[in-house]
């Protein structure tokens, strides 16, 4: 017979057991970021709506954070750089800002400037929250791409500049009479692709007739007593697309290239791109480089931000981490690891798909020369008669599925190719002919995610039937993981006339075992030393690959994830500097240990 004691006994070894089992799950971010993206206006006279954003101007202000984004008709605040709340100013430029900068004097004021038409008129505020604004005259003309900087002494410069001949330039302001020019002005830097591989136009760094790229995106950053002055190229559009940095001792300069350029680079993965943004230190002195990533499916001009950590190394050099950078990635507020991927690893990858009904599906990716490679997909069908998707789980935000409606009996349903412990989603929604144009207040995604492990017995794990959140690029960790290996999409309702998907991502930790370590390893820079060919023995099991490559063994900054090929072929290498390489081979289980580093003289 049990006494009382024992009871409790067992009853609190249950609850300590219980708890134990509870793993405690990281906060974590995804890439693109997840915010409320505003459809754009400049291509409405051609009836194409999408939403877009891009050139990002981030600031710190009193402990919090604005982030002002290119026409977005207003701006986003954060208490903690992962959950953002848009706020509607009270006075704006009409057309909404062009290409913004933003920046925090002495953290009583906030100057702003990004009108579309070239006018220099800055706005200021010491209630960015409130939305309320003072408007300054129009101290210039012709200034697109600005960068304002005041200096610890208080001078004030501007920088700018957007085009592939003409050099980024710099002039200085009197802040305290209404940011006058005082007469000071300069050219800094401009492109030399000659040299510089990355700087190249075109998706790969590769256009069959134009050669230069287009310098923009100023952005200036003072460090440790140096000036970072940042620019953009080769064009937003491209999988290249990356921010550089020369370094000086004022904010004139003389201005030097940093040899590990670009600093800014993702060119491989699920998004691309990285450029044309801006370096901003949390209240816990860590850097973040907000950026501009390339999805350019409805328009060449159809972008996404996102975050990624960044340092300085011993000899000053200025580097973000953008490996892994559109997986799930560590807290802003982590101790050691913020903005570096957590670990979790892409489940969903070339899951068998299936749907409720197709419109279209449409296989889609930017050309050589700029302009789009288009396929429509000819419907497909099972053996049991269901509707097949290949586009929704191939890793490519520009292909998508359109469904016949935008109502509750549409869904898509992922078989995996193997069964796993699944952490977190996220959902790409596409725009089809949306008809929405400019800041629309009312849009919201609802439906609900069913995870099954036998493809009959299903359960519920989100369920925004009722939310009122408008999420094109959601992204939904789980409180505790769940094993599965089915995920069924149940829509409700989105914004548009249908539902389309370009992606459904699944992220979590595989059974199985992660792959084995890349061997023959072999690399061979080309007669233009700007271009290298990689090629290995394929891995069994990888889902992929991520190249890593560096000025020096100790500074492989740079990365480039692919999937399923074998070999590859890079233009974006600066022509007189010495690179080292190295690679390793992923899965949804884990990631294998490095090759060794190879050198590229």
């Amino acid at each position: 017979m049990k006494t009382f004691k024992n009871i409790l006994t067992g009853t609190a070894l249950l609850i300590s057991s219980f708890i134990s089992a509870q793993e405690v799950v990281p906060e974590t971010y995804i890439n693109p970021l997840d915010i409320d993206y505003t459809y754009m206006v400049y291509n409405s006279s051609k009836n194409i709506s999408y939403r877009s954003g891009a050139d990002p101007a981030v600031i710190e202000f009193q402990g919090e954070y604005y982030m002002f984004v290119t026409r977005s008709f207003g701006y986003w605040h954060s208490k903690d750089l992962i959950n953002w709340e848009f706020i509607k100013p009270e006075q704006w430029y009409f057309e909404g800002s062009n290409a913004p900068t933003a920046f925090n004097y002495n953290d009583s004021l906030v100057y702003f400037a990004g009108d579309p038409a070239g006018y220099g008129s800055i706005l200021y505020t010491d209630d960015p929250k409130s939305g309320k604004w003072t408007p300054t005259a129009s101290i210039s003309n012709n200034i697109q791409d600005s960068e304002l900087f005041i200096d610890d002494d208080g001078k004030t410069y501007l920088y700018w500049g957007s085009s592939n001949v003409h050099p980024l330039k710099v002039k200085m302001l009197d802040k305290d009479d209404r940011f006058l020019e005082t007469g000071v002005e300069k050219e800094l830097i401009n492109l030399v692709e000659e040299e510089h591989g990355w700087e190249r136009f075109g998706e790969n760094n590769y256009h069959p007739t134009l050669k230069e790229g287009y310098m923009e995106g100023a952005s200036m950053t003072k460090h440790d007593g140096k000036y970072y002055l940042q620019y953009a190229a080769p064009g937003t559009q491209f999988n290249v697309y990356a921010d550089a940095a020369y370094v000086g001792e004022t904010p004139l300069g003389p201005f030097k290239y940093m040899k590990n350029n670009p600093m800014s680079l993702k060119p491989g993965g699920f998004t691309n791109g990285a450029g044309h943004g801006i370096t901003m230190q949390q209240t816990n002195g860590q850097y973040w480089h907000f950026a501009t990533m390339a999805l350019a499916s409805n328009s060449h001009w159809e972008r996404r931000l996102a975050m990624f950590p960044t340092y300085f190394d011993d000899e000053g050099l200025m580097y973000t981490i953008t490996s892994y950078g559109d997986y799930p990635l560590y807290g802003p507020d982590h101790p050691t690891k913020a903005g570096l991927h957590n670990g979790w690893m892409l489940l969903s990858y070339k899951g068998k798909t299936t749907v409720s009904s197709s419109q279209m599906q449409v296989r889609k990716s930017t050309a050589t020369d700029g302009d789009f490679d288009i396929t429509e997909m000819p419907l497909e069908k099972n053996n049991e008669g269901e509707i097949i998707s290949k586009l929704l789980t191939d890793e490519s935000p520009k292909s998508f599925w359109v469904a016949e409606a935008n109502e509750d009996n549409q869904w898509v349903e992922i078989e995996m190719l193997a069964p796993g412990n699944i952490y977190a989603f996220q959902l790409n929604f596409h725009d089809q002919e949306s008809g929405i144009y400019t800041r629309t207040q009312g849009l919201r995604h609802r439906y609900t995610l069913e995870v099954s492990e036998d493809g009959n017995n299903w359960k519920t794990v989100v369920d925004r039937s009722k939310s009122f959140e408008d999420t094109p690029n959601a992204y939904i960790p789980l409180n505790q993981p769940v094993r599965a290996k089915y995920v069924r999409y149940n829509n409700i309702e989105v914004p548009g006339n249908n539902l389309a998907l370009s992606e459904i991502r699944v992220f979590g930790k595989g059974l199985g075992q992660k792959p084995a370590k890349v061997k023959g390893f072999e690399i061979s820079r080309e007669e233009d030393r700007r271009d290298i060919s990689l090629e290995w023995q394929p891995v069994k099991g990888a889902q992929g690959y991520n190249i890593r490559w560096g000025i020096a063994p100790d500074k492989l900054y740079h990365s480039w994830l692919i999937y399923d090929e074998n070999e590859h072929f890079m233009r974006s290498l600066d022509r007189d500097t010495e690179y080292y390489f190295s690679i390793e081979a992923f899965n949804e289980n884990g990631i294998s240990e490095r090759s060794e580093i190879l050198q590229a003289k």
